[in-house]
């Protein structure tokens, strides 16, 4: 039963067998990962610092209190050309990996986005897509229907596909008003277009996991306070036949060291998260962040599945 309960959970969130839901991963500090949920975006390190290089890693462990829960890990890294005239251009990629019980994949995707500009610092309108390979992978004898002892297949099973996603981004720094001197953000993307039918096979050959598009906005403003910042931002997701799902966040940054944040999500989550700078303001060239971020779910269905704990680590600087 527990088994079941744990498949159940985890295909709603991940993947499917006869109906769509949210599959790929969800992220606390989504800013973070910004060039991953859409390709046409760049890292923030370039707007709060001016640092054109940067690369990060994240891991995130989902719903503790279940064994099996989903567990994510992020690697990316990228390039921004800011020396071209009325255009720029990002170059990137990133590596996922992510497992949800007997489910998981892994995906290697690389980048490019072309930015319309004068100034790429000033603002700008970026148009970006990536293309990659997936590894969808199925650990079949974890896998236990509702006759005990029925099980769908005797190994693991696993297929490659390839994948694409595609997205619009746009920033502008405002020259004047109550919001002088601050960046504003957002963009659309769909980071899965390529939908498919995956067929593994078990004793009926009857096992299907449906891949589907997904839709992302987010929008953004950094208005500079000091040597600081204070950066309200939504994430919008969704997916066909699941519900539209929001997240909110506040995030402020001193003008030492540290950052913290706050937000919730129409989903019944909250999360907060916190972090440590270390940069120009302790006399490097270069920039490194750590942050933290936990999530906790109010949801009033369903088994109580715990809380959620990522861990985001980054480094940048400027090549020019």
């Amino acid at each position: 039963m527990k088994r079941l309960i744990l498949l159940v959970v985890g295909l709603i969130a991940i993947t499917t067998l006869t109906s769509n839901a949210q599959q790929l991963p969800l992220f606390t500090q989504y800013r973070e990962n910004t060039s991953v949920l859409n390709p046409a975006a760049f890292s923030h390190d370039y707007l709060l610092y001016e640092n054109n290089l940067s690369f990060g890693a994240s891991y995130r462990r989902q719903w503790v209190g279940l064994d099996s829960g989903p567990s994510t890990q992020t690697i990316r890294g990228e390039y921004l050309f800011t020396e071209m005239g009325s255009f720029g251009l990002a170059v990137g990629g990133h590596l996922m990996n992510d497992q949800t019980g007997p489910t998981g994949f892994t995906g290697l995707y690389g980048r490019v986005a072309g930015i319309i500009t004068n100034d790429p610092w000033d603002g700008g309108l970026s148009i970006g897509i990536s293309a990659g390979a997936v590894q969808y992978r199925v650990n079949v004898t974890e896998i236990y229907l509702r006759d005990p002892g029925d099980i769908l297949a005797n190994d693991d099973q696993s297929q490659i596909f390839p994948d694409v996603g595609v997205g619009i981004y746009y920033y502008k720094l405002i020259s004047d008003g109550f919001l002088e001197e601050s960046h504003v953000y957002g963009g659309v993307s769909i980071p899965q277009v390529v939908g498919l039918n995956l067929e593994f096979e078990d004793e009926a050959g009857n096992f299907y996991t449906k891949r589907i598009q997904h839709y992302y906005a987010t929008l953004g403003l950094y208005k500079y306070i000091d040597e600081g910042f204070l950066e309200p931002s939504v994430w919008v997701k969704y997916t066909p036949n699941a519900p539209l799902n929001i997240d909110f966040n506040l995030r402020y940054q001193m003008s030492g060291n540290f950052w913290v944040g706050a937000g919730g999500s129409t989903s019944g989550t909250v999360h907060l998260e916190g972090g440590l700078l270390i940069g120009e303001n302790m006399g490097f060239d270069s920039t490194v962040r750590i942050g933290y971020g936990f999530g906790y779910s109010f949801t009033s269905f369903g088994p109580a599945a715990g809380s959620s704990h990522e861990i985001n680590v980054s480094y940048s600087l400027n090549t020019y």
